[in-house]
């Protein structure tokens, strides 16, 4: 069977043509395209489509967004995509369109050892609810659940579920943004803007003085990459309280990841941000704020985490899933 795979994200999109053999990928070719540069995503698909010329017997993409009856409108791209133009593009009946999330927790299953990092082995129960919970342009969320032979997904939106704050400084965090958005959500704090926008808060109530060389570099590139760096080197402390509040609302958001799925299974962070920030991640305030769930501590420490570090997950996930969805 011949795969159409996609990763539809909204910094980039990722497209793969695959074999599948017994439920085993054979990647024959894929293209990455920066989602902002085209006008939509069958511009992509067509452009990929037109490079290849092969003829895909069935087709999945996972779709930063949520998915109504085969259609999504991106919450951070100004696309509407529908299934049924994509699969009169591609020739076939249908092309089945995903969540991102979804995708990225079918892609779970095709990971090996390396493809993944520990920071608490607890105690899996291997027929457990899993959970993912993903940082990157955005924050998406995810479940699967057992089903008596393997973890099947379902989808969520709950990156977008109100933020919680739990001290002083996240309470000023929150009427800041507030200020500045209305309502709250975690995605407003778990993303690559949300990073950013700890930092200009940070920055705004004086609570460290901002570096010249850190604003001129926030102003000439990509201010969430660059407060990062500043971060991990320690080269500057309004960037370092900045990345340490990000990793305690991620910690406390997994756990409360974990409580709403009841993931015994595990909980994987996935999206572009964990692998990069792995270092503090292992740092005491992540787990801390993960475990930190009152009376049910003592399950949050049986809980096992794990940093996703294969960029290719959720590629490999709509391509799995293509392939179940036909069995």
């Amino acid at each position: 069977m011949l795969i159409l795979a996609g990763d539809v994200g909204g910094t980039s999109t990722r497209l793969a043509y695959f074999r599948s053999d017994g439920g085993e990928l054979l990647q024959l070719a894929e293209g990455r395209y920066p989602s902002k540069e085209h006008g939509s995503l069958l511009d992509i698909v067509r452009l990929f489509v037109d490079l290849h010329r092969l003829q895909a017997e069935t087709a999945c993409l996972g779709v930063a967004g949520p998915v109504l009856d085969g259609r999504v409108t991106t919450p951070n791209l100004p696309w509407h995509i529908d299934g049924t133009e994509l699969a009169r593009l591609l020739g076939l009946p249908r092309v089945r369109l995903i969540n991102d999330l979804e995708a990225n927790t079918y892609g779970i299953s095709a990971l090996k050892p390396e493809d993944l990092l520990t920071l608490n082995p607890g105690e899996a129960d291997p027929t457990g609810t899993i959970a993912v919970v993903s940082a990157g342009t955005g924050l998406g969320e995810s479940l699967a659940y057992w089903d008596g032979s393997a973890h099947r997904p379902l989808p969520s939106e709950a990156g977008h579920a109100d933020f919680a704050a739990r001290n002083e400084l996240e309470n000023g965090l929150l009427s800041y943004l507030q200020g500045k958005h209305g309502r709250v959500s975690y995605e407003r704090v778990l993303s690559g803007p949300g990073l950013w926008g700890i930092y200009r808060f940070l920055r705004d109530q004086r609570c460290f003085p901002e570096q010249e060389s850190v604003a001129a570099a926030i102003n000439a590139g990509d201010p969430p990459a660059v407060i990062a760096r500043a971060a991990l080197d320690r080269s500057c402390p309004l960037c370092d309280q900045a990345l340490d509040t990000f990793v305690a609302v991620y910690g406390a958001e997994a756990g409360n990841a974990v409580l709403r799925f009841l993931a015994t299974g595990g909980v994987y962070l996935g999206g572009g941000i964990a692998p990069r920030i792995v270092a503090r991640l292992k740092e005491a305030p992540f787990m801390a704020a993960f475990t930190d769930k009152g009376r049910l501590s003592s399950l949050m420490q049986s809980i096992p985490v794990h940093v996703i570090l294969n960029d290719r997950t959720a590629l490999l996930g709509a391509g799995r899933a293509a392939y179940l969805l036909q069995h």
